[in-house]
C-alpha cells in the first residue's frame, strides 16, 4: 500500500479518506479498513454525495471506498495487501473563468518562445456566427454527418435545466448526487457545458452551438448551485455513468496542483477500471495559468494519464492565457485542445444563452465529439476512442506541452 506523501492537495481537503483497493479486493479491503478504524462501510446506494458521520461508502465497481477519517488513521490497514493507497479527499470546483484578454503577437512566455500562435494565423478569418458557432466550425463538426446516435454521454457537473426549450424531447436522465439539491441547475455551468456537447442541431436561437445533437444526455449533478464538491460525488457519478453504458464522461471540474505535485493514483486507477468497460474520462485541464508570465500545471483529476486532459484555444489560434499545460513529469500532460474562449452555448432559463470561457468550455467540444467518433466505429470505447481523437486532431505549430495532439476534429 502507498500514501503519498507528496500529493498534498492545494484547493482543500474535506478530513476524509479516499481508500483505493485492489482488484477483487474490495471486501476483504473494506473489512480491515472497518476492523483498523472502526467505521461501518456500507455499499454505494447510487446517489452518494458523502457518506455517513463516522462511516464510509463502497464504490465496489471503481474498486474505492470513501472513509470519514483522516489518512493518516486508515494508514492502521497497513498489513492488508488488497488496499493499494490511500489519499486526502480533495474539494473540487467548476473551473470559474475569468475576463479573456487576447494575446498581444509579441508576448513571449518563459524561455522567449512565441506565446500563442498557431503559426497560420487565426483559425478561422473573419468570424461569422450566424449558423454556428465558430467552435464548431473550426472542430469540422458543422460539416460532419455524424450525430452521436445511439451514443450516451455523461456531463458530471453542476446539473442541467430541465426545462430548457432547447432540449424538448431529447432522451434525458438525471441524478443528482448533492445533498438537498435536485439535478435542476442553479448555477449554469453544467447547463452550458451539456449545451456544448449535447445541444440541438437546431436551436430555437441560432446559432447551432451543440456537438452530438441525437447522443443521450446523461446528466449527473456532482457540483452544488455554488459550483463546489467532493471526490465522493464525482466517484458516484462515474460509477452511475459506467453503470448506465455511457461511452463518454465529461468533467469540466477540478482542483489546482502544484508543480511537481504527482497524480492521484485513485483517480488513475478508477480511469483505468473505466476505460476497461468501455469508458472513456475527458477532464478540462484547469484555468490557472497566466500567460506569457505563469504556466501552471494541468490539474485534478485531468493530470491523471488515464484521463484526456482538455487545453483551451481562442479563435486566433492561440493557447487561451488561463489554459494549463503539461509540465510536470510523472504524468499531468496535455491530450488534446478545443475552442475556450467566448464560447457561446444554453444557459438556465430565463437568461437561455450565454457566452463563456475556460478549459471548461473546451472540454464539451471534445466530449461530443468523442460521441462522434464512437458512433462511427463500435469498436472505439475506452481507450481506442481516445486514440481516435488524438489520431484525428489538427496538427499545430505550438508545443505538445500547451496543446497535446493538436485541434480536436470530428469525424
Amino acid at each position: 500500500m502507498d500514501f503519498n506523501e507528496a500529493f498534498q492537495p492545494t484547493g482543500g481537503t474535506t478530513g476524509r479518506s479516499l481508500v483505493l483497493f485492489d482488484e477483487g479486493g474490495a471486501k476483504a479491503g473494506m473489512q480491515a479498513v472497518q476492523e483498523a478504524v472502526g467505521v461501518q462501510v456500507v455499499p454505494a446506494s447510487g446517489h452518494e454525495s458523502a457518506p455517513a458521520s463516522g462511516g464510509g461508502i463502497l464504490f465496489e465497481a471503481l474498486g474505492v471506498a470513501v472513509v470519514d477519517a483522516p489518512p493518516d488513521q486508515v494508514m492502521q490497514t497497513t498489513g492488508n495487501a488488497a488496499i493499494l493507497a490511500v489519499e486526502p479527499e480533495r474539494i473540487v470546483h467548476a473551473l470559474e473563468t475569468r475576463p479573456y484578454v487576447p494575446p498581444k503577437r509579441n508576448d513571449t512566455v518563459a524561455g522567449g518562445a512565441p506565446a500563442a500562435t498557431a503559426g497560420a494565423g487565426a483559425l478561422i478569418a473573419g468570424v461569422d456566427e450566424s449558423q454556428a458557432t465558430w467552435g464548431l466550425q473550426v472542430t469540422n463538426v458543422a460539416n460532419s454527418r455524424r450525430s452521436g446516435a445511439d451514443i450516451r454521454v455523461a456531463v458530471l457537473d453542476t446539473g442541467f435545466d430541465l426545462e430548457h426549450p432547447d432540449f424538448a424531447g431529447r432522451s434525458v436522465t438525471a441524478q443528482s448526487f448533492i445533498a438537498g439539491q435536485e439535478v435542476q441547475d442553479g448555477h449554469g455551468h453544467g447547463t452550458h457545458c451539456i449545451g456544448t456537447a449535447l445541444g440541438a442541431k437546431c436551436p430555437g436561437v441560432r446559432p447551432r452551438y451543440g456537438v452530438a445533437h441525437d447522443a443521450e444526455i446523461f446528466a449527473g449533478k456532482v457540483l452544488s448551485n455554488a459550483g463546489s464538491g467532493s471526490d465522493t460525488g464525482i466517484l458516484a457519478g462515474i460509477e452511475w455513468a459506467i453503470q448506465n453504458g455511457c461511452a463518454v464522461i465529461s468533467l469540466s471540474l477540478g482542483a489546482a496542483t502544484r508543480p511537481g505535485q504527482p497524480f492521484s493514483q485513485v483517480f488513475e486507477r478508477v480511469a483505468k477500471r473505466a476505460q476497461e468497460q468501455g469508458t472513456l474520462i475527458i477532464a478540462a485541464a484547469g484555468n490557472e495559468s497566466r500567460r506569457p508570465g505563469i504556466v501552471n500545471p494541468v490539474g485534478h483529476p485531468a493530470n491523471c494519464p488515464s484521463i484526456m486532459a482538455v487545453a483551451a484555444m481562442d479563435v486566433q489560434g492561440a493557447v487561451a492565457r488561463f489554459s494549463n499545460a503539461g509540465i510536470n513529469p510523472d504524468g499531468g500532460q496535455i491530450d488534446i485542445a478545443g475552442p475556450g474562449v467566448d464560447v457561446h452555448s444554453s444557459w438556465p432559463l430565463p437568461t437561455r444563452y450565454r457566452r463563456i470561457s475556460g478549459t471548461s468550455m473546451a472540454t464539451p467540444h471534445v466530449a461530443g465529439i468523442a460521441a462522434l467518433y464512437a458512433e462511427t466505429d463500435p469498436a472505439a470505447r475506452g481507450a481506442a476512442l481516445a486514440r481516435a481523437l488524438t489520431g484525428g486532431a489538427q496538427r499545430l505549430e505550438l508545443p505538445s506541452t500547451d496543446v497535446g495532439a493538436g485541434l480536436v476534429q470530428a469525424p
